[in-house]
């Protein structure tokens, strides 16, 4: 199927025990920012909410009444400002000797906004859509970007996938396999397993993935999936597009790839560690260009955070790494040396660096964020 194509490269993810995770929660557009910097947050906790505007709908009273827009005045039983139900009459002409009445009546719940005489129309808008953003993670809030958005910090380990499907949630951890091995069957959902986000291993069958969501587990965080059972499940194929906005209750990261595939000991052993503890994850994924990951996040702030240099590891002369931005976007490399200077990149920031010896022999400067370790 197209979703092989997830598997051509297989990243460095990131696989941290102790880490800090910043999490930038923006609105879709102005609107208010419910919290301040240093609060503390729970995944659930509304950090910014905003409206978005009703459809304007116009309504044709003076042609529905079989009158000039100029006599709309006289026939009119609404004003701007008014809220009105559906259905209910706008205005009404009634005839000379109340033998017949011609009626303009509103076709939405909402305001009455604007009156024409110019036109003959009524303007009535739809009630506002509110959006709330939430926190998504727990931790504390570390910047607010007055109108737009806010940034939550928290401390904790971290786990990136492969791929994934389905949006943001959040619940208990609770590993379901002994072995990294072990792929998750029907047989292993239990009833009490609602609300919990499930590890297993090696993959996770077509049969078990819709018990699980029968069941109402939030999630699932496992190896692999056969993408026959996962187009099945969702009842269509999904390419390599974005994906985290389908339509669904359950969210499913696999850390591996597609078929049966052991989950790797580093990723099994973490998340074998944050067995029963509250984790936030999010199954969106972007393989093209500005590389979007599926996610596990537990935070742990009593677990000091782990030195790192990179992604994944720590950098060392002959270190094998892949360039993940433009220029080399893709290619593997080595770490041929390790200036400790900053330097300036084209953008006018100053930032740490490497050479890199490119396949071809070819040495090359990169920003050192700009790379990831390979595991072996």
């Amino acid at each position: 199927g197209s979703l092989r194509m997830a598997t051509a490269y297989t990243p460095g993810l990131k696989v941290s025990p102790a880490t800090v995770i910043r999490k930038t929660r923006r609105l879709p557009l102005q609107g208010d920012i419910v919290v301040e910097v240093g609060q503390e947050v729970q995944p659930d906790t509304v950090v910014a909410r905003t409206e978005i505007p009703g459809i304007l709908r116009t309504v044709r009273a003076s042609q529905q009444l079989g009158i000039e827009p100029g006599e709309l005045d006289e026939a009119l039983l609404v004003k701007p400002g008014d809220e009105v139900e559906r259905g209910q009459l706008l205005a009404e002409m009634k005839s000379f000797f109340g033998l017949f009445k011609a009626e303009s009546r509103s076709p939405i719940d909402g305001t009455v906004e604007i009156i024409s005489n110019i036109t003959g129309h009524i303007n009535v808008r739809e009630e506002p859509d509110p959006i709330e953003i939430t926190a998504y993670v727990q931790g504390k809030i570390v910047e607010v970007q007055e109108g737009t958005g806010v940034v939550v910090e928290t401390q904790g380990a971290f786990i990136q996938g492969i791929f994934g499907v389905g949006g943001e949630r959040h619940g208990p951890l609770r590993v379901i396999v002994d072995d990294p091995d072990q792929p998750i069957t029907a047989a292993d959902i239990q009833e009490d397993m609602a609300g919990a986000i499930l590890v297993g291993g090696s993959n996770i069958s077509g049969e078990a993935l819709r018990r699980a969501d029968e069941a109402g587990v939030k999630g699932i965080v496992v190896g692999a999936i056969r993408d026959s059972d996962l187009i099945e499940f969702l009842g269509y194929d999904i390419g390599v597009a974005i994906t985290g906005h389908e339509q669904i209750d359950i969210t499913l990261i696999v850390t591996e790839g597609f078929g049966s595939i052991r989950m790797s000991d580093r990723a099994f052993g973490l998340l074998k560690e944050l067995d029963g503890r509250e984790a936030s994850i999010n199954g969106a994924t972007q393989i093209r260009a500005g590389v979007i990951r599926p996610e596990v996040i537990v935070p742990r702030p009593e677990v000091p955070v782990a030195q790192e240099a990179t992604s994944a590891g720590l950098l060392d002369l002959g270190t094998p790494i892949r360039i993940i931005r433009e220029p080399h976007f893709g290619q593997l490399a080595t770490v041929a040396a390790l200036p400790s200077e900053l330097q300036v990149v084209p953008s006018g920031a100053e930032v740490r660096v490497l050479e890199a010896k490119l396949e071809s022999g070819e040495q090359v400067i990169v920003p050192r964020a700009n790379v990831e370790i390979v595991e072996n």
